[in-house]
């Protein structure tokens, strides 16, 4: 199935029906009064979030999603039907927005939640309505009022308690395929992740976390460069922003320039990142010889920065069961 976290659609509620002119029309009154009905009213649109649904891809063939019409009223005094409601189902941590506007019209961020997103129109009043001492034969009625039309531009966000970010190829599908049962795509070469992941982690009795694993960032994700800026705005919501380094990267790379490479990057896409809780996770320790960075002197320059940092293998287990100890003394302090 093809992912998708981005889809723009249009929504439109039912018009309300119009109100019906009738006259009685009984044996022995030929004059009879108004009966006429009043119409229904449209159908509404609502939003319900689910967490069955990972994406947007349904709505793909679905560009327009219209309520039911209500039913114009009749003779007798009977009042049209109302046309029914209209639920449109999506993901929970779907962002929706008026995309002329950019009015953020709801945010759903919990499974069931339901946002009313336009009301119907109004059914009209039937004649009967308009009658009075001096106008017993009113030979109009009142019609519906039409639905309401709006363009919405959906975007999903993750919603994931541990971000998982670094470079390209640094191991975070494997971190995450080590630590859940998510069994992300892995290999080595650049951008094997073309989507986020997401993974369940058991730390200790009853307490869980939900990592994402976001696609392989590069300089200039800010800007559109690679993929990071499709998939940066999935770490807004998360609570810890985990930054995974290699190192067994030479020295004219260092792994402490690209700890700021990467927090330059999500400054500038959303200054608010910057600010984000945080911790290192030094990975490839089984790859570790002398011609990698001495891992000392890298944990002192985090230390420095008072950024916790922990070395790991992802691939092997080490350092792992100390890095759950930690998380879950960061999530579930007594």
């Amino acid at each position: 199935m093809t992912f998708l976290d981005e889809a723009v659609i249009t929504a439109r509620s039912g018009d309300g029906g119009s109100g019906c002119v009738s006259f009685r029309r009984e044996r022995f009154k030929p004059r009879g009064g108004p009966d006429g009905g009043d119409g229904g009213d449209g159908g509404n649109i609502i939003l319900k979030a689910t967490n069955r649904l990972q994406n947007l891809s349904h709505l793909r063939a679905y560009p327009l999603f219209k309520a039911q019409n209500g039913q114009p009223g009749r003779g007798k005094n009977q009042s049209g039907r109302n046309g029914s409601d209209l639920i449109i189902q999506l993901p929970v941590g779907t962002l929706v927005l008026d995309k002329e506007t950019r009015h953020v019209l709801a945010d759903l961020v919990y499974d069931g939640q339901e946002v009313l997103l336009v009301s119907g129109g109004k059914g009209g009043r039937g004649n009967q309505h308009f009658a009075t001492s001096t106008r017993r034969t009113p030979r109009f009625a009142q019609p519906g009022t039409p639905g309401q039309e709006v363009p919405l531009q959906l975007s999903l966000k993750f919603l994931a308690d541990i971000g998982l970010v670094g470079f390209p190829n640094v191991g975070k599908s494997t971190l995450l395929s080590r630590l859940t049962t998510a069994r992300p795509k892995i290999d080595s070469y650049p951008f094997t992740t073309l989507l986020p992941n997401l993974g369940v982690l058991h730390l200790r009795d009853e307490h869980f976390v939900v990592l994402a694993d976001i696609p392989g960032l590069i300089e200039g994700a800010s800007e559109g460069k690679g993929l990071g800026h499709r998939f940066l705005k999935h770490i807004e919501r998360t609570r810890l922003l985990i930054h995974l380094l290699d190192i067994t990267y030479t020295p004219e790379n260092d792994i402490i320039e690209d700890f700021f490479a990467l927090k330059k990057e999500m400054a500038a896409y959303n200054p608010a990142l910057a600010d984000k809780a945080n911790m290192v996770l030094i990975n490839k320790m089984d790859l570790y010889d002398g011609h990698c960075r001495d891992v000392g002197q890298v944990q002192e320059a985090f230390d420095r920065l008072e950024v916790v940092s922990l070395p790991i293998s992802a691939l092997t287990g080490m350092g792992l069961e100390r890095f759950k100890e930690m998380l879950f003394e960061m999530f579930h302090k007594s």
